[in-house]
């Protein structure tokens, strides 16, 4: 069916029509409009120039009625065709959202540009649309699809450093080194570490999940599980505490004399009574106790004034 033959004027309108919220509405008797059963389904030529019609027609009409609704909803959907056209580069991003969600949002963009399209401008509606759809899934990936939220001028820096990245790539046979895409790009070393760091935070990966072998498989070689990135993470270890306090420590026992660091040796290094260490150095244990008490007390206070 051509555009002019389904131009002609109906008496009997379409029964429904999508509204931009996505529901069912009835429509209204327009006279002069013609029947537009299936407006999704409509080739790119009728699409078009039923376009042209239904745009006079809603201009004429006053927001918020029935008949306005009406109008707009049918041509919102006789240009969903722009809404996947527009989608299709978008699909195949990494960590990016559903097919469904991006035509979702992509269809935001078609209203935007429907309620701001003039036709006595004589351009092409698609003129306008595409860019708008495009515009609104673009700003769906900056704002949803960053694990770490950056700053918006990060975002755009990644894109470029990407982009520079493969023609670099591809004229020097190497991945260009933070300088050389400086150089290429004009900015500071700095700035390109700035960018690098920031696109490290488009995606995150579970520390549960199963590191790759060096073959590329989930399996290392012996037939062991793979294991994940959290069990090769180290943990605090608990003697890096004392290390300070033992390279503060070191010269203070060694200006103590021969006797007192025998009987600091035997208590705290052979883990030995104050009884035994007696009869090893051949002190009483009430002397010993006196012993380590003034030894521990002058080490305690030599610290604590450094």
């Amino acid at each position: 069916m051509t555009a002019a033959t389904e131009a002609t004027p109906s008496t009997t309108p379409p029964t429904t029509a999508a509204a931009p919220d996505g529901g069912a509405v009835a429509a209204p008797a327009l006279g002069g409009l013609p029947e537009v059963p299936c407006p999704r389904e409509l080739s790119t030529g009728d699409a078009r120039e039923l376009t042209r019609v239904f745009f006079e027609r809603l201009r004429s009409l006053e927001e918020g009625t029935r008949e306005y609704q009406y109008v707009r909803g049918t041509l919102i959907e006789m240009n969903i065709s722009l809404v996947n056209f527009a989608a299709r580069p978008f699909r195949d991003r990494p960590g990016g959202p559903e097919n469904e969600d991006i035509v979702q949002v992509g269809i935001i963009g078609l209203i935007k540009a429907i309620d701001r399209y003039d036709p006595d401008r004589n351009t092409r509606f698609t003129t306008l649309a595409v860019p708008y759809i495009t515009g609104e899934i673009k700003r769906h990936f900056r704002d949803t699809t960053w694990a770490v939220r950056v700053p918006r001028r990060l975002q755009e820096q990644r894109l470029v450093l990407a982009r520079a990245t493969e023609e670099l790539t591809s004229e020097t046979d190497h991945a260009p080194t933070p300088a050389e895409l400086a150089a290429h790009l004009g900015l500071t070393e700095d700035e390109v570490r700035e960018g690098l760091v920031a696109a490290n935070g488009y995606s995150t990966q579970s520390l549960d999940a199963p590191q790759q072998s060096e073959s590329g498989g989930g399996t290392p070689a012996g037939g062991q599980p793979a294991r994940s990135l959290a069990d090769t993470v180290g943990d605090l270890d608990p003697a890096l505490e004392a290390v300070e306090d033992r390279q503060a420590l070191a010269p203070l026992l060694a200006g103590l004399d021969e006797r007192s660091t025998r009987i600091l040796q035997l208590r705290f290094g052979e883990e030995m009574t104050q009884a035994e260490i007696g009869e090893e150095v051949g002190l009483s244990q009430m002397h010993v106790s006196r012993v380590l008490a003034r030894t521990l007390e002058s080490l305690r206070e030599e610290m604590l004034h450094d």
